[in-house]
């Protein structure tokens, strides 16, 4: 196969890079796509191509050859967007981060409101395990290529300090844990360098290496509703707004696709995609 990996492609953050095969090729057999497939479209997108094209054409364009050869391939190529699609608030995704805690055996609650030293504070999530309880703050962007500078970890770090300030003050309390920052995009450098130096656990799309939400969603099967390929985007925010933010909950909560008023032959074919998904991982 001819490539062209030396063109300039768009990020959409603005930047340039250049075109990797190699990238494209891992995002599509993360799929859970088999080689013949993964080549077939690496080699039309490679056909395609063109300089100053952007990420979001090319993604386009795989995530559309993809959904030709399998529903349920497409759904988990698109797992990223999957994510923004959660907002435009943040408050479905605090929900997200609160369900992947709950099946990594936290017990969660969601917008709780604790005192401090100096002011009272909403906190995310607070999530209880082995006896002690760790504070959870969420920052979501619902647009591509915007990352999390130092100034949010910084910020989330002197509200940990003022809850912490008041907490062991109180000597029926449970330890408390180092505090969490939990983004959907990425943090810079100098975000991760004050979070190891503060004693902070950062948790992003793809950091820590091997550990990220990318890589503990696909552990763990825990999609978001948002990932259905099959779903209309009123029919995903009519489940959000009643906190199905997990394609599991779905399979549990199945009357929610007859207030949809969905025919038996769509229910069947939404629930088998999702099934599939929750338990190929």
């Amino acid at each position: 196969m001819d490539t062209i990996e030396s063109i300039d492609i768009i990020k959409s953050s603005g930047q340039k890079m250049k075109f990797s095969l190699d990238k494209l090729r891992n995002s599509l057999k993360h799929s859970g796509a088999n080689h013949e497939v993964v080549e077939d479209i690496v080699s039309k997108v490679n056909d395609e191509l063109f300089e100053g094209i952007t990420t979001n054409e090319i993604y386009n364009r795989a995530y559309a050859l993809l959904k030709k050869h399998k529903t349920v391939f497409a759904s988990k190529y698109k797992l990223k967007k999957a994510i923004y699609e959660l907002g435009p608030t943040g408050f479905p995704f605090e929900r997200f981060i609160a369900e992947i805690l709950k099946y990594s055996g936290y017990g969660v609650k969601v917008g709780v409101i604790l005192n401090g030293d100096c002011v009272t504070h909403e906190i995310d999530v607070v999530a209880e395990k082995n006896d002690t309880v760790t504070i959870i703050e969420c920052k979501f962007h619902n647009e591509e290529g915007r990352n999390c500078n130092v100034k949010i970890p910084l910020y989330i770090h002197s509200r940990y300090n003022d809850v912490k300030a008041h907490w062991v003050t109180n000597k029926n309390n449970r330890p408390l844990n180092i505090g969490w920052v939990v983004t959907n995009t990425r943090f810079t450098q100098d975000a991760i360098d004050y979070g190891k130096c503060a004693d902070l656990y950062l948790l992003s799309w793809d950091f820590p290496k091997d550990d990220g939400l990318k890589d503990r969603i696909d552990r763990l099967g825990l999609y978001p509703i948002t990932v259905s390929s099959l779903l209309s985007n009123r029919e995903k925010q009519f489940l959000l707004s009643r906190n199905v933010v997990l394609c599991r909950q779905l399979i549990k909560d199945k009357f929610y696709l007859d207030h949809l008023g969905f025919s038996n032959t769509r229910k069947t074919k939404i629930l088998d995609e999702i099934s599939q998904l929750c338990n190929n991982h």
